[in-house]
């Protein structure tokens, strides 16, 4: 695959025939684009002392959707052609039936760039990134005697995209992503922990190849590890729960931010449906969903729609204020699209997905609100959880994690679950801290079997009322 730049409508297509072909697809929708996709990704794994995971991938193909009503056609291709496009269209069509739409407006244009448009990929060289996973391995080893295990993780992609809608309109974007991770497993008289740190962004790969940085996140994950080294069994009950700021806000995203998605709230399915403007959580709290921060992981300029993305309220001090739309769901309620539109790849239908979504900071100080604990937990790190829409209701797991008993931090916890449902757990907030911090770049959020890269935030929380299943009273 070659790595000029992805233009279809000058390799592969003819943009009028193209622009035709869409148009005869469409005639009588209310709605449909011919989404183009071209993306390579690279991975490397440096683990246990080799290269364990050297991986290179390239693929691109299109999407054709053809939207009338809540029902939508849908064919792509990995072939880039004529005969493909004739094809899908014919296929896409049949969704559309007997017509009668009258097609939305095309979505607002904008020149906004909110990130790189380089190749991260072919921004440092192969042996480059060998010899970087090979120091940050010898590094992590170096620093503490009872590291076991290192796992370094360098990975990069760039997405090229162009979406063309049946009045002419052509947008594209270019979406770079690098991340590197860092892992490590420590062992002290037969007891073995780990600890993992890691981040990255729409960013060039350079930055986080630079050692002070990659140094950063290798003492992170050893001090994580060591943490849980001394780790306590977690006590269970009910009671009070201090949250960190910055990456504990994926409780926040599975919790609540699904269920604020505007396809579960118009079929009925969320917690949150038929809310809009009663007080949902408790005052003070605001909650967004903003796509625009440059070089976030979550961020897009425009979504898979070609809608531009957007800074959008769903909270405000409480009140249910906004939904989550793509272009299709927001027609459906009478809405506006708000740059949510996202898919996986063309071979996928795009859908309500969030971007980098967060609380906004108060006015406490984080001490004083670990401080006003009395008995409870403090959670620094979460792991993997679940959630479910139809009524809020989560579990999730605490990587990091402390006992406190009358404003004092006890010693850490392992094992500690937190259980409880989003809407219950938004009216309990007792606390905000002025510490609103963004992840570091790591999450990934799926839904209906597509994955997408998004932010998560939020400053220090205290939630009064969680059930923490541990292993202990």
């Amino acid at each position: 695959m070659s790595d000029a730049p992805f233009r279809p409508f000058e390799t592969h297509l003819d943009l009028e025939r193209s622009t035709s072909l869409l148009r005869e697809a469409l005639s009588g929708a209310e709605d449909g684009e011919l989404f183009l996709e071209r993306k390579r990704s690279e991975t490397l794994v440096f683990d246990d002392g080799r290269v364990r995971t050297a991986s290179y991938d390239a693929s691109e193909g299109f999407g054709l959707r053809a939207v009338n009503g809540e029902v939508a056609g849908y064919a792509h291709a990995t072939e880039i052609s004529e005969s493909a496009l004739k094809r899908a269209s014919e296929t896409a069509r049949l969704a559309v039936g007997q017509g009668g739409g009258t097609m939305a407006p095309p979505p607002s244009g904008t020149n906004r760039r909110l990130y790189t448009d380089s190749d991260p990929i072919a921004g440092a060289d192969f042996p480059v990134k060998i010899e970087t996973l090979r120091e940050i391995d010898a590094f992590a080893r170096e620093m503490d005697s009872r590291v076991v295990q290192v796992t370094a993780t360098i990975a990069a992609s760039l997405q090229e995209i162009a979406i063309l809608r049946p009045e002419g309109g052509l947008v594209t974007d270019v979406r770079p992503m690098t991340r590197v991770n860092v892992s490590v497993i420590v062992e002290e008289n037969g007891r073995r922990e780990s600890g993992t740190a890691g981040g990255g962004g729409r960013v060039a790969l350079d930055g986080l190849l630079d050692s002070r940085d990659w140094q950063s996140k290798a003492r992170e994950a050893l001090r994580i590890a060591l943490v849980n080294l001394s780790a306590e069994p977690a006590p269970a009950g009910v009671m009070d729960i201090v949250l960190g700021p910055g990456w504990p806000g994926i409780l926040l995203h599975e919790a609540i931010g699904h269920g604020l998605e505007g396809d579960a709230n118009r079929k009925g399915a969320s917690v949150f449906a038929g809310l809009m403007g009663q007080q949902v959580a408790a005052k003070g709290v605001t909650v967004l969903d903003d796509g625009t921060i440059p070089d976030r992981r979550g961020s897009i300029s425009v979504d898979d729609e070609g809608t531009p993305s957007g800074k959008n309220t769903l909270i405000e001090d409480g009140i249910l204020v906004g939904y989550m739309q793509d272009r299709q769901n927001a027609r459906l309620m009478g809405d506006v699209p708000t740059g949510n539109g996202r898919r996986e790849s063309f071979a996928h239908v795009p859908m309500p997905r969030m971007t980098n979504t967060y609380m906004m900071g108060g006015k406490d100080d984080p001490a004083d609100i670990v401080a006003g604990l009395e008995d409870g937990i403090w959670a620094v790190g979460f792991g993997g959880g679940q959630v479910d829409i139809t009524n809020g209701k989560f579990v999730f797991s605490c990587t990091e994690a402390y006992r406190v008993k009358n404003g004092k931090v006890g010693a850490p916890v392992k094992g500690a679950t937190l259980i409880g449902d989003g809407a219950n757990a938004l009216k309990r907030i007792q606390a905000l801290g002025n510490d609103m911090a963004l992840d570091p770049g790591m999450g990934n959020c799926g839904k209906a079997g597509q994955w997408v890269p998004v932010g998560v935030g939020q400053p220090t929380v205290r939630i009064g009322g969680l059930t923490v299943g541990g292993a202990g009273s």
